[in-house]
């Protein structure tokens, strides 16, 4: 199903991941760095005798923080890979009928380099993010 959306939060904004991307919920609480990674890629998370990739969307959204340490990850697969992205809180799976549209509000360039456009849920528009490029990184990275 096209229509399911995992509603969550992301640097205090709430946004929607595409289900069918996403494995599970998980709370993340060793990562172990990687040297020279990119600020995006905090590190290595071990999940069911799995090596993960944790990767902190903000720095690839151009915010200068960073998650605090124990924060909740969505496991979702990108080209057959699987990623643990840190999220400040996961809400529900929520079906959302309709296709994405430009959001209404102007967003930072971050932000809207990352996302598929808008889609709207009980009157608030939420932003749908392109799981892909989250894990590319920011544009700089990408190119």
């Amino acid at each position: 199903m096209d229509n399911l959306y995992l509603s969550i939060v992301i640097g205090g904004q709430r946004a929607l991941l595409p289900a069918a991307c996403v494995e599970s919920v998980v709370e993340v609480d060793e990562i172990t760095a990687v040297p020279c990674a990119p600020a995006h890629v905090r590190g290595l998370f071990a999940l069911r005798s799995r090596v993960l990739t944790v990767i902190d969307p903000l720095p690839a959204l151009g915010e200068t923080r960073a998650f605090d340490h124990g924060d909740q990850a969505v496991i979702v697969h990108v080209d057959g890979h699987l990623y643990a992205m840190l999220v400040d809180d996961v809400d529900d799976v929520v079906v959302i009928d309709g296709a994405p549209a430009a959001p209404r509000a102007l967003l930072t360039p971050g932000w809207s380099s990352h996302i598929r456009g808008a889609l709207e849920l009980d009157g608030e528009p939420l932003l749908l993010i392109d799981i892909a490029r989250i894990v590319a990184g920011p544009l700089d990275l990408a190119a």
